[in-house]
């Protein structure tokens, strides 16, 4: 459903990929691993269209995307959850996540159906946002994505600054949005969680995608090169 062919990306005169060829399968779960500053996040912002792409084709649903804004790019089916959660902290819960359905796209994902997936949301639906913990508000930012009825969901970082137990609560909850029909591209920087979760496997270092493929099919010896350029983890 979404193929993506010699992508380069930069930040003025910086470049933060070079030559990227990604592939994503419909239904399947794709985790993006590597070091801080590798280019993930940069990767998911151009299939946002956040970042401007100067080379390379992106395409979507067999049409290309890589030309267009970032809401025209959530009315074709592509969702973000950024790193950081970027929540609306005065707004209440439930007002972030109606927030989610600002493109009009139907389908299943609905105020209820939230709350049925993170039960812990719905108590909490009037309360600000600011009064939530940090696992809730993640939960709130996976929501507000899923709230545009989304065919890929990107969420970069999900894990970051989360407890062991919020984590797995939070990952525990992608086989339901799966079972929708989703696609999922996760950025994740436990690579254990990473394995775990993902069909499919890509490591960035230095915005270039050093090694690729199924998590059973790869040795940590592989990752720790791919990953480092170094060692074992």
């Amino acid at each position: 459903m979404l193929q993506v062919q010699n992508l380069e990306a930069r930040y003025g005169d910086f470049q933060a990929l070079f030559g990227i060829d990604f592939d994503l399968k419909q239904g399947s779960i794709v985790a993006l691993i590597g070091a801080n500053g590798a280019g993930k996040s940069t990767f998911l912002k151009s299939i946002a269209g956040q970042i401007p792409n100067k080379s390379g084709q992106i395409r979507f649903n067999s049409e290309e995307i890589g030309h267009l804004p970032s809401d025209r790019i959530v009315r074709d089916g592509i969702s973000m959850v950024p790193e950081g959660r970027r929540l609306f902290r005065s707004l209440s819960v439930q007002e972030n996540l109606k927030i989610g359905a600002f493109a009009g796209r139907k389908g299943r994902w609905t105020l209820d159906a939230i709350y049925s997936l993170f039960p812990a949301l719905k108590d909490k639906r009037h309360s600000p946002a600011s009064a939530l913990s940090g696992g809730q508000q993640q939960m709130v930012a996976i929501g507000r994505g899923l709230m545009s009825n989304p065919d890929l969901l990107m969420c970069d970082e999900v894990s970051l600054g989360l407890s062991p137990a919020i984590v797995k609560d939070i990952y525990n909850a992608f086989p339901s949005i799966r079972s929708e029909g989703l696609s999922l591209i996760v950025v994740e920087q436990d690579i254990d969680v990473a394995l775990r979760v993902a069909d499919y496997v890509c490591c960035f270092m230095h915005g270039r995608i050093t090694l690729r493929g199924a998590p059973a099919d790869l040795t940590r010896h592989q990752i720790s090169d791919a990953y480092f350029g170094i060692g074992d983890i």
